[in-house]
């Protein structure tokens, strides 16, 4: 096969316009993209997305998956729509995709899914972490990013030894990530002795926290912590009116704010403290593949979700290796007994799993516009609430 058969080929669909793959041969892995390129979730789904094209061609420049098998990418954009997710995915079944990727939330996702499970097709979803997704698809859907509850254990730990007692939660029923992510902690925060005094709700999307912000700034006593799982535009909204109102109650959150507009938010968002999937200590395999990327963009990664993205392919890569084969129900099975996975994150295991990874969870500080790591690793299983 020659140099341009087996390179990378991304298709896109945006703005109505598609641009027609390379034909597939049969010794190719087709792994199709149904992820928002645009809406909502772009913001994560595109870093997730850069990261692992740029594993796709470091993996493709070896050889391809398992040395032999060149990888092709057909990307088609959602639009952070559940609806169109699950319409797209079963377009990209119909294209005899082998592996699936969906969205970095769970309700599009499992739209996405029920598709690949009934067509017995592995999915992934980039960077979704509500526990419970691959349980409401079944054995053909799998994580890829820390799950809400590991990360709530890990909240939960650090609000404990700091001190808090009392914490407000802030939650939203628009989705299982801002829905749960919260009610995940409130158990685990009371586990750990702590007291839930209040909690609030808000619509995604809405900008206008008013009446969350007075009522938490006319609670007396006031709460030692709030936490939450919004992300943008509604965390940047509720931080600026809360600081606002004059209210400094110290904050959690999670992976979702670990974003350029959360770090554009300047000294407001000091003190913020959330959990992602990794940090860059120097000399850590993260800091090496930041200054490649650096290297290669000549900017640096501004979010990790394009590690997370990198990593995925390494998932894939060490997946088809052990299947030694391009067949769905292969590789599904390879992925199923996955173990230390090495990562630019850190090691990615599902072995053992129901279909969420084991991997380390970073707790990091904003200050002076940049992340402080407070721990790095992962929970004891005792403190992880249920899914």
């Amino acid at each position: 096969m020659t140099s341009n058969l087996t390179a990378l080929c991304l298709t896109t669909m945006l703005g109505g316009v598609m641009l027609s793959p390379l034909p597939a041969f049969a010794e190719d892995l087709l792994i199709g993209i149904a992820t928002a390129q645009t809406g909502g979730l772009a913001p994560y789904d595109q870093p997730s997305l850069k990261g692992l094209e740029m594993a796709v061609e470091e993996i493709n420049a070896a050889g391809g998956a398992a040395g032999k098998f060149p990888i092709k990418l057909v990307a088609k954009d959602t639009r952070s729509d559940a609806a169109q997710t699950a319409l797209i995915a079963q377009e990209l079944v119909d294209e005899d995709v082998k592996i699936m990727i969906t969205p970095c939330d769970a309700d599009p996702s499992i739209a996405a899914g029920q598709v690949t499970q009934a067509a017995q097709i592995p999915a992934f979803s980039f960077c979704a972490t509500t526990p419970t997704m691959p349980l409401a698809v079944g054995d053909f859907m799998f994580g890829n990013y820390p799950a809400d509850n590991v990360q709530a254990a890990v909240l939960a730990a650090f609000a404990a030894e700091k001190g808090y007692k009392r914490a407000y939660i802030l939650k939203s029923p628009d989705s299982a990530y801002t829905l749960k992510l919260p009610e995940y902690f409130a158990e685990a925060f009371r586990a750990k002795g702590g007291e839930l005094v209040g909690e609030g709700t808000f619509s995604m999307g809405q900008q206008d926290f008013g009446a969350e912000v007075t009522k938490i700034k006319a609670m007396s006593p006031a709460p030692d912590v709030i936490m939450t799982s919004a992300y943008e535009p509604d965390f940047p909204a509720f931080i600026r009116q809360l600081r606002g109102a004059g209210v400094t109650t110290p904050i959690l959150g999670s992976d979702g704010i670990d974003s350029p507009t959360t770090f554009g938010l300047g000294t407001l968002v000091d003190g913020v403290v959330f959990t992602t999937a990794g940090f860059a200590a120097e000399g850590t395999p993260l800091a090496e593949f930041n200054i490649k990327y650096q290297k290669q963009f000549g900017q640096a990664p501004d979010t990790v979700y394009i590690a997370n993205g990198y990593d995925l392919g390494k998932v894939i890569d060490a997946a088809v290796t052990a299947a030694d084969s391009t067949d769905p129900v292969a590789i599904r099975d390879a992925i199923a007994s996955l173990e230390n996975v090495e990562g630019v994150t850190g090691p990615i295991s599902y072995a053992g799993t129901q279909g969420m990874p084991l991997r380390s969870v970073s707790l990091v500080k904003i200050a002076d516009g940049d992340r402080q790591l407070i721990s790095q690793g992962v929970p004891d299983p005792a403190d992880i609430p249920a899914p």
